[in-house]
């Protein structure tokens, strides 16, 4: 058994996206080789409702796939081929764009006007990035979740962990994708298959994970005293950390506890020609989507 080594500690960014949502990214965009087959992640969390009503409207995708995990509020969803749904807290949507589709995400809050969910953007390898399109909505209900003598929780969000599968199939990047919560104190180890691509995302309490210093927490704007001021969360919330190789990552929870995301996935390895929400291997892919877009060909009919 070997414990990957930390190679990278950041905080995710803030961002503008859709039509005017404020969210935080983790990464995407600027290498896709650093994450694959992963190529985005964000974090969509709010506490007023004006940063994130006016949702994602009608936009294209072709030649990814998309994984959109709820934990608090809605999100309604509709796309080109009529299929319309609603994900709740907890649940989880898998989009296939595959040869094209245009959809629209429009977020709701809770009772308390909150909206938290993450979408992580998975690649399809060349022979299948003109698949038909498909979707497949989970409800949370359906998610197996272990929870350990120890406090420790593991919800199963996609793949299996120690022989509990999630409901969520066919992805091309076979990811683990797994939500966790390790208790106050304990320290705890998890297995991840040598010949993944691995990273953590800690969206709430502190830790620190072997080989690594505690996540430095983020640097944040906030009003002392009618002034603002740059002070540093320490919690970790809102941490990437992306890990080397090996078949165990090992986290040592702080005071508050830590709960993290742990994924990961089979490279692709192959080229990326990416443009916002197309993302194909070669530029005359990219220019043909774009064309398709341009004369109406984008979405291919039903067979």
């Amino acid at each position: 058994m070997s414990i990957r080594p930390v190679t990278e500690i950041r905080p995710a960014q803030p961002t503008l996206e859709g039509a005017g949502v404020k969210l935080h990214r983790a990464f995407g965009f600027h290498n896709p080789k650093e994450m694959d087959p992963f190529l985005l992640f964000d974090d969509f969390r709010n506490e007023r409702p004006e940063d994130f009503i006016k949702g994602f409207p009608w936009h294209p995708h072709r030649g990814i796939e998309t994984i959109t995990y709820v934990l608090a509020g809605t999100v309604e969803h509709g796309d080109s081929l009529g299929n319309r749904g609603v994900l709740g807290p907890g649940s989880i949507q898998l989009m296939t764009a595959g040869s094209g589709i245009m959809h629209q995400e429009m977020p709701s809050g809770n009772a308390k006007g909150q909206m938290h969910g993450f979408q992580l953007w998975g690649n399809l390898p060349a022979s299948l990035k003109m698949t038909a399109p498909r979707y497949q909505d989970i409800e949370g209900t359906e998610l197996p979740e272990i929870i350990d003598d120890d406090g420790t929780r593991v919800k199963v969000v996609i793949g299996d962990y120690r022989g509990y599968k999630s409901p969520v199939d066919g992805i091309a990047a076979d990811p683990q994708y797994l939500d966790i919560f390790v208790p106050a104190g304990v320290k705890k180890t998890f297995k991840v298959d040598t010949y993944r691509r691995a990273f953590a995302y800690v969206f709430e309490g502190n830790g620190r994970f072997a080989d690594a210093s505690a996540p430095g927490g983020v640097l944040l704007e906030k009003e002392v005293m009618g002034e603002e001021v740059n002070i540093r969360d320490l919690s970790g919330d809102r941490t990437l950390v992306r890990f080397g190789t090996g078949d165990e990552v090992t986290v040592q929870a702080g005071e508050k506890g830590i709960r993290f995301l742990l994924i990961s996935g089979a490279p692709i390895e192959e080229p990326v020609a990416w443009h916002g929400p197309i993302v194909m291997n070669t530029p005359a892919e990219l220019q043909q989507a774009m064309a398709d877009l341009r004369n109406g060909t984008f979405v291919k009919p039903a067979h």
